[in-house]
């Protein structure tokens, strides 16, 4: 854990981001899971979040954040929104070279195979997800960029 905390803070995370990973990853995921999202903009009260470990496309190293996550039919849902900026995230990015990651959820693991959502699927959970967290609708509104939805399967 040790390491993965300084990998963590040499990085770009901002400071409400490595204090929340930090909590979640000391807590074992007994807290963390719930994230008061009023921290990052008033009134939006608590979110479930998991964390997600990939393995960097260009170092090979496991790099893990916290995200905001929704369930649509099983599975896991993310959104590589990067807070509505024109370039992907480092995450999304990873996932895309090597889709096989891993996830915690509260204090449960879990392997899951990364996909992106397309189409009408897209349409149905990017609904559902602004229901969870609806600045979404404000990230995609300040880019270009077409936000992926990111279904996360668990394997095995």
């Amino acid at each position: 854990m040790n390491k993965v905390i300084s990998d963590m803070d040499s990085g770009q995370m901002p400071d409400f981001m490595k204090k929340h990973l930090r909590l979640y990853l000391e807590s074992g995921g007994k807290e963390g899971h719930m994230w008061d999202a009023s921290l990052a903009g008033p009134g939006l009260g608590l979110v479930p979040t998991l964390l997600l470990t990939t393995v960097g496309r260009k170092t090979g190293k496991k790099r893990i954040l916290p995200l905001i996550y929704g369930k649509v039919d099983g599975n896991y849902i993310v959104i590589g929104s990067k807070g509505g900026s024109d370039s992907h995230a480092k995450w999304y990015l990873n996932l895309l070279a090597n889709p096989d990651a891993e996830i915690q959820v509260a204090t449960e693991h879990f392997k899951v195979r990364a996909r992106i959502a397309e189409g009408e699927e897209r349409a149905k959970i990017w609904n559902h997800m602004l229901t969870v967290y609806p600045p979404y609708a404000d990230y995609q509104a300040r880019t270009s960029r077409h936000i992926p939805v990111v279904v996360l399967e668990k394997q095995g």
